[in-house]
Protein backbone atom coordinates (compact mmCIF):
# COMPACT_ATOMS: atom_id res chain seq x y z
CA UNK A 1 0.00 0.00 0.00
CA UNK A 2 2.86 2.31 1.45
CA UNK A 3 4.61 1.98 -2.42
CA UNK A 4 1.23 1.83 -4.40
CA UNK A 5 0.86 5.41 -2.51
CA UNK A 6 4.31 6.68 -3.79
CA UNK A 7 3.94 5.51 -7.57
CA UNK A 8 0.78 7.66 -7.12
CA UNK A 9 2.72 10.71 -6.43
CA UNK A 10 5.51 10.32 -8.69
CA UNK A 11 3.08 9.95 -11.54
CA UNK A 12 1.20 13.25 -10.36
CA UNK A 13 4.83 15.31 -10.76
CA UNK A 14 5.17 14.31 -14.06
CA UNK A 15 1.93 14.50 -15.02
CA UNK A 16 2.18 18.41 -14.00
CA UNK A 17 5.61 18.68 -15.37
CA UNK A 18 4.24 17.69 -18.74
CA UNK A 19 1.24 20.17 -18.39
CA UNK A 20 4.11 23.18 -17.50
CA UNK A 21 6.13 22.04 -20.51
CA UNK A 22 3.36 22.26 -22.70
CA UNK A 23 2.00 25.62 -21.54
CA UNK A 24 5.16 27.50 -21.55
CA UNK A 25 6.16 25.76 -25.32
CA UNK A 26 1.85 26.85 -26.81
CA UNK A 27 3.23 30.45 -24.90
CA UNK A 28 6.41 31.03 -26.20
CA UNK A 29 5.09 29.34 -29.94
CA UNK A 30 2.47 32.20 -29.46
CA UNK A 31 4.91 35.24 -28.60
CA UNK A 32 7.38 34.21 -31.08
CA UNK A 33 4.22 34.20 -34.07
CA UNK A 34 3.58 37.84 -32.75
CA UNK A 35 6.85 39.20 -32.61
CA UNK A 36 7.62 37.73 -36.22
CA UNK A 37 4.15 39.22 -37.20
CA UNK A 38 5.41 42.65 -35.59
CA UNK A 39 8.08 42.85 -37.57
CA UNK A 40 6.91 42.11 -40.71
CA UNK A 41 4.88 45.38 -40.31
CA UNK A 42 7.30 47.62 -39.22
CA UNK A 43 9.71 46.30 -41.80
CA UNK A 44 6.85 47.23 -44.55
CA UNK A 45 6.42 50.61 -42.79
CA UNK A 46 3.19 49.67 -41.30
CA UNK A 47 4.63 51.44 -37.98
CA UNK A 48 3.09 54.73 -36.19
CA UNK A 49 5.52 56.82 -37.37
CA UNK A 50 4.92 56.19 -40.99
CA UNK A 51 2.18 57.82 -42.95
CA UNK A 52 1.40 57.24 -46.45
CA UNK A 53 -0.66 60.04 -48.48
CA UNK A 54 -3.00 57.55 -50.25
CA UNK A 55 -4.12 56.95 -46.37
CA UNK A 56 -4.97 60.63 -46.00
CA UNK A 57 -7.02 60.93 -49.16
CA UNK A 58 -4.86 61.49 -52.07
CA UNK A 59 -5.80 60.12 -55.02
CA UNK A 60 -2.51 59.84 -56.89
CA UNK A 61 -4.58 60.01 -60.56
CA UNK A 62 -2.24 62.96 -61.70
CA UNK A 63 -5.53 64.62 -62.36
CA UNK A 64 -7.01 65.16 -58.27
CA UNK A 65 -5.64 67.81 -56.02
CA UNK A 66 -3.79 66.01 -53.42
CA UNK A 67 -2.43 69.60 -52.06
CA UNK A 68 -4.93 68.65 -48.25
CA UNK A 69 -3.91 65.34 -48.28
CA UNK A 70 -0.09 65.97 -48.13
CA UNK A 71 -1.04 68.95 -45.83
CA UNK A 72 -2.75 66.57 -43.35
CA UNK A 73 -0.07 63.33 -43.58
CA UNK A 74 2.98 66.25 -42.84
CA UNK A 75 0.90 67.17 -39.87
CA UNK A 76 0.46 63.76 -38.51
CA UNK A 77 4.47 62.73 -39.25
CA UNK A 78 5.24 66.59 -37.26
CA UNK A 79 4.25 64.65 -33.97
CA UNK A 80 6.95 61.40 -33.92
CA UNK A 81 10.33 62.27 -34.43
CA UNK A 82 12.04 60.58 -37.29
CA UNK A 83 8.70 59.53 -38.79
CA UNK A 84 8.03 59.62 -42.43
CA UNK A 85 6.05 61.03 -44.90
CA UNK A 86 5.89 58.27 -47.66
CA UNK A 87 4.59 59.52 -51.55
CA UNK A 88 4.11 55.60 -52.88
CA UNK A 89 5.32 54.19 -56.24
CA UNK A 90 2.79 53.65 -59.02
CA UNK A 91 1.18 56.99 -58.62
CA UNK A 92 0.83 60.58 -59.90
CA UNK A 93 0.52 63.32 -57.37
CA UNK A 94 -1.11 66.80 -58.68
CA UNK A 95 -0.20 69.40 -55.73
CA UNK A 96 -0.42 72.90 -55.60
CA UNK A 97 1.83 75.77 -54.26
CA UNK A 98 2.80 73.70 -50.62
CA UNK A 99 4.74 74.86 -47.52
CA UNK A 100 5.75 72.21 -45.13
CA UNK A 101 6.62 74.13 -41.86
CA UNK A 102 8.90 73.05 -38.83
CA UNK A 103 6.84 75.30 -36.36
CA UNK A 104 5.60 72.31 -33.61
CA UNK A 105 7.32 69.45 -35.79
CA UNK A 106 9.49 67.08 -34.53
CA UNK A 107 13.06 66.55 -35.75
CA UNK A 108 14.87 64.58 -38.48
CA UNK A 109 11.54 63.87 -40.25
CA UNK A 110 11.95 62.02 -43.72
CA UNK A 111 10.23 62.64 -46.63
CA UNK A 112 10.28 59.89 -48.75
CA UNK A 113 9.45 60.30 -52.42
CA UNK A 114 9.23 56.85 -54.82
CA UNK A 115 6.00 58.44 -56.63
CA UNK A 116 5.75 61.19 -59.00
CA UNK A 117 4.40 64.93 -58.12
CA UNK A 118 3.61 67.44 -60.45
CA UNK A 119 2.64 71.11 -60.78
CA UNK A 120 -0.58 72.31 -61.82
CA UNK A 121 -0.73 74.49 -64.76
CA UNK A 122 -3.51 76.65 -64.22
CA UNK A 123 -2.50 80.43 -63.74
CA UNK A 124 -5.64 80.59 -61.31
CA UNK A 125 -3.24 78.52 -58.98
CA UNK A 126 -0.51 80.65 -58.83
CA UNK A 127 -2.11 83.99 -58.27
CA UNK A 128 -0.01 87.16 -59.52
CA UNK A 129 3.38 84.43 -58.68
CA UNK A 130 4.98 82.80 -56.27
CA UNK A 131 8.58 82.56 -55.35
CA UNK A 132 8.31 79.10 -54.60
CA UNK A 133 6.32 75.50 -55.43
CA UNK A 134 7.21 73.04 -52.56
CA UNK A 135 8.83 74.52 -49.42
CA UNK A 136 10.40 73.06 -46.39
CA UNK A 137 10.88 75.94 -43.93
CA UNK A 138 12.68 75.57 -40.23
CA UNK A 139 13.53 72.41 -39.85
CA UNK A 140 16.10 70.56 -37.83
CA UNK A 141 16.68 67.13 -39.41
CA UNK A 142 14.78 67.12 -42.78
CA UNK A 143 15.89 64.47 -45.39
CA UNK A 144 13.64 63.84 -48.66
CA UNK A 145 14.74 60.78 -50.43
CA UNK A 146 14.07 58.30 -52.85
CA UNK A 147 13.77 57.37 -56.64
CA UNK A 148 10.49 60.06 -57.44
CA UNK A 149 10.47 62.96 -59.50
CA UNK A 150 9.42 66.35 -58.89
CA UNK A 151 7.89 67.95 -62.14
CA UNK A 152 7.48 71.32 -62.63
CA UNK A 153 5.62 71.12 -66.02
CA UNK A 154 7.64 74.24 -66.86
CA UNK A 155 6.78 74.56 -70.17
CA UNK A 156 4.08 76.50 -69.58
CA UNK A 157 6.05 79.08 -67.79
CA UNK A 158 8.74 79.16 -70.63
CA UNK A 159 6.42 79.31 -73.81
CA UNK A 160 3.79 81.37 -75.08
CA UNK A 161 1.08 78.67 -74.79
CA UNK A 162 -2.05 80.83 -74.44
CA UNK A 163 -1.85 79.83 -70.13
CA UNK A 164 -1.46 83.55 -69.38
CA UNK A 165 0.97 82.24 -66.66
CA UNK A 166 2.13 84.81 -64.19
CA UNK A 167 5.95 86.72 -64.49
CA UNK A 168 6.96 85.15 -61.33
CA UNK A 169 8.26 82.03 -61.84
CA UNK A 170 8.16 79.63 -58.96
CA UNK A 171 11.75 77.41 -57.78
CA UNK A 172 10.38 73.32 -57.47
CA UNK A 173 11.96 72.88 -54.38
CA UNK A 174 12.93 75.20 -51.99
CA UNK A 175 14.39 74.97 -48.45
CA UNK A 176 14.60 77.96 -45.87
CA UNK A 177 16.30 78.09 -42.34
CA UNK A 178 16.85 74.68 -41.60
CA UNK A 179 19.62 72.88 -40.17
CA UNK A 180 20.38 69.21 -41.05
CA UNK A 181 19.17 68.86 -44.59
CA UNK A 182 19.76 65.80 -46.93
CA UNK A 183 18.44 65.38 -50.31
CA UNK A 184 18.93 62.13 -51.85
CA UNK A 185 18.03 60.16 -54.89
CA UNK A 186 15.57 62.26 -56.19
CA UNK A 187 14.89 63.84 -59.47
CA UNK A 188 13.53 67.49 -60.17
CA UNK A 189 12.80 68.35 -64.11
CA UNK A 190 11.05 70.95 -66.06
CA UNK A 191 11.15 73.48 -62.65
CA UNK A 192 9.89 76.90 -63.69
CA UNK A 193 12.68 78.35 -62.41
CA UNK A 194 15.82 77.13 -60.23
CA UNK A 195 14.98 73.15 -59.57
CA UNK A 196 17.11 72.95 -55.98
CA UNK A 197 17.31 76.52 -53.54
CA UNK A 198 18.98 76.83 -50.38
CA UNK A 199 18.20 79.69 -48.17
CA UNK A 200 19.84 80.25 -44.77
CA UNK A 201 20.50 77.09 -44.22
CA UNK A 202 23.33 74.75 -42.26
CA UNK A 203 24.79 71.49 -42.96
CA UNK A 204 23.81 70.24 -46.35
CA UNK A 205 24.20 67.31 -47.75
CA UNK A 206 22.84 66.58 -51.73
CA UNK A 207 23.31 63.77 -53.72
CA UNK A 208 22.82 60.81 -56.31
CA UNK A 209 19.87 64.02 -57.18
CA UNK A 210 19.50 64.49 -60.92
CA UNK A 211 18.08 67.99 -62.58
CA UNK A 212 16.59 67.40 -65.95
CA UNK A 213 15.43 70.72 -68.20
CA UNK A 214 16.50 72.08 -71.59
CA UNK A 215 19.38 74.02 -72.16
CA UNK A 216 17.38 76.76 -73.58
CA UNK A 217 15.04 77.17 -70.44
CA UNK A 218 15.07 80.53 -68.48
CA UNK A 219 16.82 81.10 -65.49
CA UNK A 220 16.34 77.36 -64.59
CA UNK A 221 19.08 76.90 -62.07
CA UNK A 222 20.38 73.39 -60.97
CA UNK A 223 21.32 74.25 -57.09
CA UNK A 224 21.29 77.33 -55.68
CA UNK A 225 23.05 78.41 -52.25
CA UNK A 226 22.38 81.57 -50.67
CA UNK A 227 22.93 82.33 -47.09
CA UNK A 228 23.87 78.94 -46.43
CA UNK A 229 27.19 77.12 -45.06
CA UNK A 230 28.61 73.82 -44.23
CA UNK A 231 27.54 72.19 -48.08
CA UNK A 232 28.14 69.17 -49.85
CA UNK A 233 26.99 68.34 -53.11
CA UNK A 234 28.63 65.45 -54.77
CA UNK A 235 27.45 62.11 -57.31
CA UNK A 236 25.00 64.63 -59.15
CA UNK A 237 23.93 64.73 -62.94
CA UNK A 238 22.83 68.21 -63.70
CA UNK A 239 21.23 69.57 -66.73
CA UNK A 240 19.33 72.92 -66.98
CA UNK A 241 18.80 76.51 -68.84
CA UNK A 242 21.10 78.11 -66.10
CA UNK A 243 24.30 77.70 -63.66
CA UNK A 244 24.53 73.80 -62.88
CA UNK A 245 25.39 75.33 -59.64
CA UNK A 246 24.71 78.68 -58.26
CA UNK A 247 27.03 79.84 -54.87
CA UNK A 248 25.55 83.24 -54.14
CA UNK A 249 26.54 85.87 -51.22
CA UNK A 250 26.97 84.52 -47.56
CA UNK A 251 28.24 81.04 -48.29
CA UNK A 252 30.76 79.63 -46.19
CA UNK A 253 32.73 75.90 -46.33
CA UNK A 254 31.13 74.68 -50.03
CA UNK A 255 32.28 71.44 -50.87
CA UNK A 256 31.41 69.97 -55.00
CA UNK A 257 32.71 66.90 -56.11
CA UNK A 258 31.95 64.23 -58.62
CA UNK A 259 28.91 66.72 -60.30
CA UNK A 260 28.38 66.12 -64.62
CA UNK A 261 27.22 69.63 -65.84
CA UNK A 262 25.55 69.66 -68.75
CA UNK A 263 23.69 71.57 -70.76
CA UNK A 264 24.00 74.86 -68.76
CA UNK A 265 26.25 77.84 -67.66
CA UNK A 266 28.54 75.77 -65.31
CA UNK A 267 28.90 76.26 -61.80
CA UNK A 268 29.63 80.22 -60.63
CA UNK A 269 30.16 81.94 -57.53
CA UNK A 270 27.65 85.01 -58.15
CA UNK A 271 26.43 87.73 -59.53
CA UNK A 272 27.60 89.12 -55.98
CA UNK A 273 27.40 92.78 -54.99
CA UNK A 274 24.19 93.84 -57.18
CA UNK A 275 23.04 97.11 -56.54
CA UNK A 276 25.59 98.28 -54.27
CA UNK A 277 25.28 95.01 -51.66
CA UNK A 278 27.68 93.56 -49.52
CA UNK A 279 28.87 90.00 -50.75
CA UNK A 280 30.88 87.26 -48.67
CA UNK A 281 31.90 84.14 -50.02
CA UNK A 282 34.44 81.84 -48.99
CA UNK A 283 36.02 77.98 -48.43
CA UNK A 284 34.45 76.73 -51.97
CA UNK A 285 36.07 73.60 -53.47
CA UNK A 286 34.93 72.22 -56.89
CA UNK A 287 36.49 69.22 -58.08
CA UNK A 288 36.13 66.47 -60.25
CA UNK A 289 33.54 68.06 -62.55
CA UNK A 290 32.80 67.15 -66.01
CA UNK A 291 31.24 69.54 -68.06
CA UNK A 292 29.93 69.32 -71.23
CA UNK A 293 28.14 72.24 -74.16
CA UNK A 294 27.76 74.33 -71.15
CA UNK A 295 28.54 78.46 -72.05
CA UNK A 296 30.91 78.69 -69.27
CA UNK A 297 32.93 76.28 -66.91
CA UNK A 298 33.87 77.90 -63.62
CA UNK A 299 33.01 81.68 -62.86
CA UNK A 300 33.11 84.31 -60.65
CA UNK A 301 31.44 87.18 -61.20
CA UNK A 302 30.62 90.47 -59.66
CA UNK A 303 28.63 93.98 -60.23
CA UNK A 304 30.42 97.00 -60.05
CA UNK A 305 29.67 98.91 -56.56
CA UNK A 306 29.35 96.28 -54.33
CA UNK A 307 31.62 95.77 -51.61
CA UNK A 308 32.88 92.49 -49.32
CA UNK A 309 34.79 89.63 -50.70
CA UNK A 310 35.18 86.43 -52.49
CA UNK A 311 38.28 84.57 -51.36
CA UNK A 312 39.83 80.83 -50.72
CA UNK A 313 38.58 78.93 -53.91
CA UNK A 314 39.92 76.26 -55.88
CA UNK A 315 38.90 74.55 -58.84
CA UNK A 316 40.78 71.14 -59.42
CA UNK A 317 40.34 68.00 -61.84
CA UNK A 318 37.87 69.91 -64.80
CA UNK A 319 37.07 67.78 -67.35
CA UNK A 320 35.61 70.69 -69.94
CA UNK A 321 34.04 69.65 -73.67
CA UNK A 322 32.95 72.11 -75.82
CA UNK A 323 32.75 74.81 -73.41
CA UNK A 324 32.40 78.35 -74.80
CA UNK A 325 34.42 79.93 -72.11
CA UNK A 326 36.00 77.26 -69.60
CA UNK A 327 37.57 79.75 -66.84
CA UNK A 328 35.93 83.37 -65.92
CA UNK A 329 36.30 86.01 -63.37
CA UNK A 330 34.24 88.87 -64.23
CA UNK A 331 34.28 91.70 -62.30
CA UNK A 332 31.94 94.02 -64.45
CA UNK A 333 29.19 91.60 -64.59
CA UNK A 334 25.90 92.95 -65.99
CA UNK A 335 22.77 91.08 -66.83
CA UNK A 336 20.81 93.27 -69.04
CA UNK A 337 22.68 96.65 -69.80
CA UNK A 338 22.63 99.85 -68.63
CA UNK A 339 25.05 99.11 -65.82
CA UNK A 340 27.41 102.26 -65.05
CA UNK A 341 31.00 102.30 -63.73
CA UNK A 342 31.50 101.98 -60.12
CA UNK A 343 34.86 102.62 -58.30
CA UNK A 344 34.27 100.03 -55.44
CA UNK A 345 33.90 96.32 -55.95
CA UNK A 346 33.74 92.59 -54.67
CA UNK A 347 37.30 91.82 -53.65
CA UNK A 348 38.51 88.71 -54.91
CA UNK A 349 41.34 86.59 -53.52
CA UNK A 350 43.30 83.13 -53.54
CA UNK A 351 41.59 81.76 -56.10
CA UNK A 352 43.57 78.68 -57.43
CA UNK A 353 42.89 76.31 -60.81
CA UNK A 354 44.51 73.24 -60.63
CA UNK A 355 43.97 70.61 -63.62
CA UNK A 356 41.85 71.45 -65.76
CA UNK A 357 41.59 70.06 -69.20
CA UNK A 358 39.73 69.92 -72.22
CA UNK A 359 38.36 71.62 -75.29
CA UNK A 360 36.73 75.45 -75.60
CA UNK A 361 34.70 76.92 -78.43
CA UNK A 362 35.11 80.63 -77.68
CA UNK A 363 37.39 82.03 -75.04
CA UNK A 364 39.62 79.65 -73.02
CA UNK A 365 41.14 82.19 -70.07
CA UNK A 366 39.24 85.16 -69.02
CA UNK A 367 40.20 87.62 -65.85
CA UNK A 368 38.10 91.00 -66.25
CA UNK A 369 39.21 92.69 -62.84
CA UNK A 370 38.54 96.01 -61.06
CA UNK A 371 40.63 98.81 -61.65
CA UNK A 372 40.59 99.80 -57.85
CA UNK A 373 40.66 96.34 -56.96
CA UNK A 374 42.33 93.92 -58.76
CA UNK A 375 42.05 90.26 -58.33
CA UNK A 376 45.04 89.06 -56.51
CA UNK A 377 46.48 85.23 -55.60
CA UNK A 378 45.32 83.84 -58.62
CA UNK A 379 47.05 80.55 -59.00
CA UNK A 380 46.96 78.41 -62.14
CA UNK A 381 48.21 74.82 -62.42
CA UNK A 382 48.15 72.11 -65.65
CA UNK A 383 45.86 74.41 -67.48
CA UNK A 384 45.30 72.20 -70.82
CA UNK A 385 42.65 73.84 -73.23
CA UNK A 386 42.47 73.40 -76.71
CA UNK A 387 40.09 74.24 -79.15
CA UNK A 388 37.43 72.11 -80.61
CA UNK A 389 37.14 70.06 -83.54
CA UNK A 390 36.48 72.63 -86.13
CA UNK A 391 36.94 75.62 -84.00
CA UNK A 392 39.57 77.97 -84.74
CA UNK A 393 41.00 79.33 -81.78
CA UNK A 394 39.23 83.00 -81.90
CA UNK A 395 40.38 84.37 -78.57
CA UNK A 396 43.91 84.47 -76.78
CA UNK A 397 43.67 84.48 -73.04
CA UNK A 398 42.04 87.98 -71.88
CA UNK A 399 43.69 89.51 -68.31
CA UNK A 400 42.76 93.10 -66.54
CA UNK A 401 44.32 93.93 -63.52
CA UNK A 402 44.79 90.16 -62.44
CA UNK A 403 47.34 89.01 -60.29
CA UNK A 404 48.88 85.76 -59.82
CA UNK A 405 51.33 83.01 -60.11
CA UNK A 406 51.54 80.42 -63.09
CA UNK A 407 52.60 77.29 -61.23
CA UNK A 408 53.27 75.12 -64.65
CA UNK A 409 53.22 75.94 -68.19
CA UNK A 410 49.52 76.52 -69.45
CA UNK A 411 48.15 75.56 -72.71
CA UNK A 412 47.39 78.48 -74.49
CA UNK A 413 49.94 80.17 -72.67
CA UNK A 414 48.63 82.93 -70.53
CA UNK A 415 50.85 85.59 -70.87
CA UNK A 416 48.85 88.51 -69.57
CA UNK A 417 48.70 87.34 -65.66
CA UNK A 418 50.80 89.96 -63.81
CA UNK A 419 53.08 88.86 -60.91
CA UNK A 420 53.79 91.69 -59.16
CA UNK A 421 51.66 93.39 -56.91
CA UNK A 422 48.86 96.32 -57.76
CA UNK A 423 49.41 99.44 -56.33
CA UNK A 424 45.01 99.28 -56.05
CA UNK A 425 45.94 95.51 -54.41
CA UNK A 426 46.81 97.80 -50.81
CA UNK A 427 42.96 98.95 -50.89
CA UNK A 428 41.93 95.71 -50.93
CA UNK A 429 41.40 94.65 -46.90
CA UNK A 430 39.38 97.83 -46.23
CA UNK A 431 37.00 96.78 -48.79
CA UNK A 432 37.18 93.24 -47.78
CA UNK A 433 35.17 93.33 -44.20
CA UNK A 434 33.47 89.81 -44.10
Amino acid sequence: MYRLTLNCLALNVLLLISLFTTSFRTCDARHSVYWRGNRRSIAEGGGSGNHNVLDFGAKGDGTSDDTKAFEDAWKEACKVAASTLLVPSGSTFLVGPISFLGKECKENIVFQLEGKIIAPTSSSTWGSGLLQWIEFKSLKGITIKGKGVIDGRGSVWWNDMGTKMPQTKPTALRFYGSNGVTVNGITIQNSPQTHLKFDNCISIQVFDFTTSSPGDSPNTDGIHLQNSQDAMIYRSTLACGDDCISIQTGCLDIYIHDVDCGPGHGISIGGLGKEKTKACVSNITVRDVTMHETTNGVRIKSWQGGSGSVKQVTFSNIQVSEVANPIIIDQYYCDGGGCNNETSAVAVSNINYINIKGTYTREPVRFACSDSLPCTGISLSTIELKPATGKASLREPFCWEAHGELKTETLPPIKCLKTEKSPGAASQSNNDAC
